[in-house]
Formats: structure tokens, C-alpha cells, sequence
């Protein structure tokens, strides 16, 4: 553990490896892998970025029918991962049932038992969301442009591998009645009925209360004006100087949908991206690009 005189945002990509290694311990880590959990427990299960946090908070309302008491997301639905670093106990009861955790973990290590939202989201939208996430967090504001964060540091693979296999492990349990697929630009399109089908799918009844409720707690307008219940700050508080970064380095996960292609993309990535969908996700699931793998999804 750096120092307090040491403890500074990455400027370059090894630094930036070097920080983003701290965040999991491996005890931390170990005791995620091991968690046993019951067979209503419910994962919302995602690749960083593809709308983790909408899902948390869909989760939330649903089951509390509203509840916004907490001060951060993660305090209510705990990232397995990180719930023993954290001093979370995800054993412990929660605020309501079904009891919820956050996974970034691909199929083959995920806590198999329970129940499993995974949702995806188009991939180039996703690595410009991870670069504003980590920007002003991990490393300083312009000291790392896009196209060398998404090549050197993204593309490589990161704690949660890498965005084409985490798809590629979770595809073939498609099929299973306790696996929901979903993409992240789906369940913005058509907020209400994504809430409604994930009501049914956790075992909660579909009440016009309850919809009406969490799909409007879950609008991206609604969540922009509680900017800190989504901002890591707990993880924050437990994490940066393990990482070896300043206290006061700070993120944000609600940025809105992005409906357009990113102004950030380069055709490098563009290209890097493309060439790993062909490599790895269309032999995988037959399907050679994202859009048409949504159509797939959407006509489940």
C-alpha cells in the first residue's frame, strides 16, 4: 500500500495498470469465488459498462418498491468481488428479497445457483463509458488519450478479461430459465417493459405500483439528480489508497445513453474492435455484429 505522499493518478498505462491492480485483493477475490449463494438470489451479471448500475437500481426499486435509502448502490446490492474488501458480508440479509449482487465475472467463476441478469451493450459505446469512468479517478484528466487507453490498457484485458470472451462464456446459457439476456440499449428503449419482464423474471409480482415505481426511479433523469448514490463513493472510501490513489479522485457512472456514435472513436479501435467481434464473439454465438446479435436477443 502506497504511502500518503505517494499516492497520485496514473499519467501513462503502465501507472494506470499498476493502480487498477489494487482495486480487488486475491483473499477479496478468493471469498467472492466461494460465496454459496441461495437459489433466489438474484446476479446482475455484466462486461464494466453495459449498464450495470441501471440494473442495480431497477433491482432495488423493484423489490423495496422504491427504497432510496442508502448512500451509495453498492450498500444495498453488493459487488461480490469486492463485498470482503468492502467489510461487506454477502451472506448477510438485505434490505428486501430477492437478496442482489453485481458481477463483472464471466460464466465459468461466477457463484452458480442462483438466478443471473446478464446484459450486454454495444462495445465501442462501452469502452468510451470505461475511459470517462476511469478519467479523473484512476488516472489524471488528459494525460491519457482514448485511443491508447482502449488499445494499451482495454484491449489487452483488465480484471474482468476481456469484453469479447466475458460475451463468448455467458452466451451459451442463453437458454436456461434462470439466465436473462438483455442489452443495455433495449432496456432504455423500452424502460417500462424491461422493468416489468424483470419483475416476473426475480420472482416479483408485476403490479401497475411497483412497474410504475422503479421505472421511474430508473429513468436516467430521475438517477441524474442523485449523483452520489451511483459514484463509488463507498468503494472509493475503502479502495483508492490501495490503489495508490488520492482520496478525492472521483468518478461518476451516469452519463446518459449513448444513442450516436461516440465522438471519441478512432478508427485504430474501431478497427481493434471489429476484428475481435469476427475473431471471438461471431464463431461463438453466429452472429457478425453487435446490432445483429441484438436483433437475436430481442426475439427471445
Amino acid at each position: 500500500m502506497a504511502s500518503a505522499t505517494q499516492l497520485c493518478r496514473a499519467i501513462n498505462i503502465s501507472e494506470l495498470r499498476e493502480r487498477a491492480a489494487g482495486l480487488i485483493s486475491p483473499e477479496g477475490f478468493a471469498k467472492g469465488l466461494a460465496f454459496q449463494p441461495r437459489e433466489d438470489d438474484v446476479f446482475i451479471a455484466t462486461f464494466p459498462k453495459c449498464g450495470t448500475t441501471l440494473l442495480q437500481q431497477i433491482v432495488h426499486g423493484l423489490r423495496t418498491k422504491g427504497d432510496m435509502d442508502f448512500v451509495e448502490i453498492t450498500e444495498v446490492i453488493p459487488w461480490i468481488e469486492l463485498a470482503h474488501d468492502m467489510d461487506l458480508n454477502p451472506e448477510d440479509e438485505q434490505k428486501a428479497n430477492p437478496r442482489a449482487y453485481k458481477t463483472h465475472l464471466a460464466w465459468d467463476l461466477v457463484p452458480k445457483g442462483g438466478r443471473y441478469i446478464y446484459v450486454i451493450r454495444d462495445p465501442l459505446a462501452v469502452v468510451v463509458s470505461f475511459y470517462h469512468f476511469f478519467e479523473g479517478w484512476y488516472f489524471e484528466k488528459g494525460s491519457i488519450d482514448f485511443e491508447s487507453f482502449a488499445l494499451d490498457f482495454v484491449l489487452p484485458g483488465t480484471l474482468s478479461r476481456r469484453y469479447w470472451e466475458h460475451l463468448a462464456s455467458w452466451w451459451p446459457q442463453r437458454s436456461d430459465e434462470r439466465v436473462l439476456f438483455l442489452c443495455y440499449e433495449d432496456i432504455v428503449q423500452n424502460l417500462r417493459g424491461s422493468v416489468e419482464r424483470i419483475a416476473s423474471f426475480i420472482g416479483l409480482d408485476t403490479d401497475a405500483e411497483r412497474i410504475d415505481i422503479a421505472s421511474r426511479q430508473a429513468d436516467i433523469e430521475f438517477m441524474a439528480g442523485y449523483p452520489t448514490l451511483w459514484d463509488d463513493n463507498l468503494l472509493r472510501a475503502k479502495r483508492n489508497e490501495a490503489c495508490g490513489i488520492p482520496a478525492d479522485s472521483a468518478t461518476t457512472k451516469v452519463r446518459g445513453p449513448s444513442n450516436k456514435q461516440p465522438t471519441e472513436m478512432t478508427p485504430a479501435v474501431k478497427e481493434a474492435w471489429d476484428l475481435c467481434w469476427s475473431e471471438i464473439v461471431e464463431p461463438a454465438t453466429g452472429h457478425a455484429s453487435y446490432g445483429e446479435l441484438r436483433r437475436a436477443i430481442a426475439q427471445q
